[in-house]
């Protein structure tokens, strides 16, 4: 498990909630490690997974998916901002949905960490395949070619994104992380760029 504990925050802007954004493949942990932080951090816990087979089973219609996830971004960024620390169990496999999650906690007034669990192809393979064997109720079936393909979509964070680096400058189409994270998950509204903007104005001398 690689992850780096955020540095303290000097803004006044930036409040005592910490954002966790749990990154890695199907079968690396994250769900065991999240449940861990929701118990050390008292956090509020989400993972998507739970919200798929509660609201549809074992059918795991992919077109809800992102619906299911937009919802739970804006309740936990909420919970943050009300000052609640929280774990968003999604695995988070592009660095642009990190940067954006990262962004938006800044702009609620929370920090973020992001936590880094790999995992190698063969343990990832008898860790899903046992998993499904022994819990089929709380797990989806998985394949090899989706195991494959998953991990070539995959981008590892690198040391400055798990050191809480600066986040990069939102897509040239986008207008703010806010805007972009809003057609990623359709069901999160484009509300957080409004929110930074009055916290700056609210803490301006």
């Amino acid at each position: 498990m690689y992850a780096h504990k955020h540095p303290e925050p000097t803004d006044p802007r930036v409040g005592p909630a910490i954002v966790y954004l749990i990154v890695g493949l199907p079968g690396a942990g994250k769900t065991t490690h999240a449940k861990e932080l929701e118990i050390s951090a008292s956090a509020l816990r989400l993972t998507p997974d739970e919200w798929q087979i509660l609201l549809f089973g074992d059918q795991n219609p992919p077109d809800k998916r992102d619906l299911v996830e937009g919802k739970l971004v804006q309740l936990g960024m909420r919970a943050a901002e009300l000052g609640t620390n929280v774990v968003f169990d999604f695995g988070f496999w592009g660095k642009d949905e990190r940067s954006a999650l990262r962004w938006i906690a800044g702009a609620v007034g929370a920090r973020s960490q992001v936590v880094y669990l790999p995992i190698d192809h063969e343990e990832q393979r008898r860790r899903v395949t046992n998993r499904f064997a022994t819990t089929p109720d709380r797990t989806f079936h998985m394949s090899d070619v989706e195991l494959e393909q998953w991990r070539a979509q995959f981008q590892a964070p690198d040391d400055e994104e798990l050191r809480g680096s600066q986040i990069p400058p939102v897509p040239p189409e986008h207008a703010t992380w806010s805007e972009w994270a809003s057609q990623r998950w359709p069901s999160l509204p484009d509300q957080y760029a409004t929110t930074a903007a009055n916290s700056r104005y609210s803490h301006e001398p």
